[in-house]
């Protein structure tokens, strides 16, 4: 998994709507990028509604968020739509930008074994550079602790 320090990887994925959607796009400011397991289930519910519900004091940090998970462009659509989400989610159905990211990972429930995203936010600062990395956030907790690291993240004023 890439950690602090890192330069984050680039990644061009169709967005909601199917248009392409760049991280280099939001170069020069901070960027929230999500990476959730499924859009309609509870928990990725309470995760996206969250970021919505706190979309002043996102822009108040001055950062753009994204949200990435293995689903299809049409079911983001529907998520977006049915929330009214105001935000990008990027559907890497060949979970390649997860793999980059080192969030693809074996998962376990009910006995089963599958691979599918962790639940994991990094902080990418305006230089590209990853600022802070947020693994196994409960998504009640997600938009405190996002909130909190994007501060942390802020340069002093001069």
């Amino acid at each position: 998994m890439i950690g602090r320090g890192d330069v984050a990887p680039d990644f061009e994925l169709p967005d909601q709507d199917g248009r392409a959607v760049k991280l280099s796009d939001f170069r020069g400011q901070p960027v929230v990028v999500y990476f959730y397991p499924k859009a309609e289930t509870p928990g990725c519910t309470v995760q996206a509604c969250g970021i919505r519900d706190h979309h002043a004091e996102y822009a108040a940090a001055g950062a753009a968020v994204v949200g990435i998970s293995p689903d299809p462009v049409a079911k983001l659509e529907r998520f977006r739509d049915k929330h009214a989400l105001d935000f990008p989610l990027l559907a890497d159905e060949a979970h390649a930008v997860a793999e980059a990211y080192g969030v693809w990972v074996e998962k376990s429930m009910y006995g089963r074994t599958y691979f599918g995203n962790e639940r994991t936010t990094f902080i990418i600062d305006p230089d590209g550079r990853v600022a802070d990395v947020l693994r196994k956030v409960k998504p009640a907790e997600h938009d405190r602790l996002v909130l909190q690291a994007l501060q942390r993240a802020r340069p002093p004023l001069v």
